[in-house]
């Protein structure tokens, strides 16, 4: 069976065709339909699909926003991400807007937040945080308090809300922040009433799943994503976005039962990610 078929077969969501750096270009890019699709439905998302558009999203979030790692600025994930939901959407005007700052932390980021993101009167807003604080090891529970503070802004602005949790790489999962930060955030956007992309889980899925070595979806920092990284997570994302937003009464399954040792795995994982 060829990997494409497996991965409709095992529930899996592939995303192609890859755009990236050569060396990547046999990879695909595909996750566990748990870890990608949102619990939550994208209203004022919707509204303006119903309406004919415009749209605009807003990512804020820090060096992994911004792009640190990517090839060109074109190659971040909110670039990434625009194009992909044009693409999905082509009748659809949708402006993605770049807010990342390299280091910032949740903290630095409220401060910013009616600048940067509420004054452009974002219809969506994403999210990204947390990996700071973890390399910085800031206490997991008071950015709890900041995240419900930020989530109440922006909600009160109108948008709809999706968080965006840590990256698994090596240099974040070697804190012993790493996991109890994802699982707060995850808290955070059950309590906030709000989206979540499992960033951490589908990474964790790609190299511990899907067995791709870590410089396959990372820079050579060890931190960061590569092209191809930035331009799977981007694909992704716009799946779960497209979903929430245009059909709302479906809602993601479980994979089917295993067949052999690959499915097994996936169905552990998957597992497992609910647990979390």
């Amino acid at each position: 069976m060829s990997a494409i078929l497996l991965a409709v077969a095992l529930g899996i969501l592939p995303v192609l065709p890859v755009w990236g750096r050569s060396e990547n270009a046999a990879l695909v890019c595909a996750a566990p339909a748990d870890l990608v699709q949102f619990n939550k439905a994208l209203p004022r998302v919707a509204e303006r699909i119903a309406l004919g558009g415009p749209v605009t999203v807003v990512a804020i979030g820090s060096s992994s926003t911004a792009g640190l790692g990517a090839s060109s600025m074109m190659a971040s994930y909110p670039s990434r991400l625009e194009a992909a939901l044009n693409a999905r959407l082509p009748r659809i005007q949708i402006t993605v807007l770049n807010r990342g700052v390299n280091g910032e932390e949740i903290s630095d980021m409220l401060a910013r937040l009616d600048r940067s993101v509420i004054a452009e009167k974002p219809d969506l807003v994403l999210w990204q945080l947390g990996t700071n604080a973890v390399l910085h090891a800031e206490k997991v529970a008071s950015d709890a308090a900041l995240i419900a503070e930020g989530l109440e802004r922006l909600k009160a602005a109108g948008a709809d809300v999706v968080l965006i949790d840590p990256q698994f790489a090596p240099k974040v999962i070697a804190e012993p922040d790493a996991k109890p930060m994802d699982k707060m955030i995850s808290a955070a956007a059950k309590r906030g009433s709000v989206a979540l992309f499992r960033r951490f889980a589908v990474m964790r899925y790609w190299h511990d799943v899907a067995h791709m070595p870590f410089a396959a979806f990372l820079s050579p920092d060890n931190l960061h994503m590569n092209d191809w990284g930035y331009d799977c997570m981007a694909r992704l994302l716009a799946n779960a976005i497209v979903r929430a937003s245009t059909d709302t009464h479906e809602t993601a399954h479980a994979p089917p039962p295993p067949v052999d040792r690959i499915t097994e795995e996936i169905r552990l994982f998957a597992a497992e990610g609910r647990r979390t």
